[in-house]
């Protein structure tokens, strides 16, 4: 019979098998994460939003405009760009980004429109040093793709920087037609969408200070 001393050097060698069984599998699974993580993060095609250019608006202001990031689901809050089977569904162009998260996305291309306006003195994002006067602040209430259509709704507030009142606020939804089922065809009618949107928002903050 062995003493008890005899087993510990058994015990010691099952337990370092056991160890090594483990740390193969973690760094197994740890693999194929990664490579789930590299298919996610490596997309066919990354696309961008173009502001829009030709707005014509008379109206006009010599106030300085801040155009905060705007809020949105977390569902949107994402550089993937959302479809909607159903009304009560999310989901995914697959391969296909956004140049940024959409909300920063959306911030930047709101700060161009009103800077191709010519019609306002200054209008840009926090950490631009700028005197503000008013803030456009907005919710991403929808911008995907939906029964064949781009839809884009925005809720928005005309915020009086100095004392924190809204000064006034409106839902804009506006619309396009997909032209085709490819991506850039989806990509192509949420730009669409969102210059309508966007020379609607323009026009209406102009008109408002």
């Amino acid at each position: 019979m062995l003493a008890e001393a005899d087993y510990r050097p058994l015990i010691a060698g099952v337990a370092i098998a056991k160890i090594c069984r483990l740390a193969t599998v973690a760094a197994l699974a740890g693999l194929l994460s990664a490579c789930a993580l590299a298919r996610f993060t490596t997309p066919d095609a990354i696309f961008d939003l173009s502001a829009p250019d030709d707005l014509a608006t008379k109206a006009g202001t010599p106030a300085q405009l801040l155009i905060p990031v705007p809020t949105a689901s977390a569902a949107l809050d994402t550089t993937r760009i959302a479809a909607r089977p159903t009304a009560s569904e999310y989901a995914y162009l697959p391969g296909a980004v956004w140049s940024d998260s959409l909300p920063k996305l959306l911030q930047a291309r709101l700060a161009e429109t009103f800077q191709n306006t010519g019609r306002v003195r200054a209008a840009g994002r926090p950490g631009q040093s700028l005197l503000i006067n008013y803030q456009v602040v907005m919710d991403i209430r929808a911008f995907e793709i939906s029964g064949g259509s781009a839809v884009a709704e925005f809720h928005v507030m005309l915020l009086n920087d100095r004392n924190g009142r809204v000064v006034a606020r409106r839902i804009v939804t506006a619309t396009a037609p997909v032209g085709d089922s490819s991506n850039a065809g989806s990509v192509a009618a949420l730009d669409a969408a969102m210059d309508d949107a966007y020379g609607e928002i323009a026009g209406w903050v102009l008109g408002r200070i």
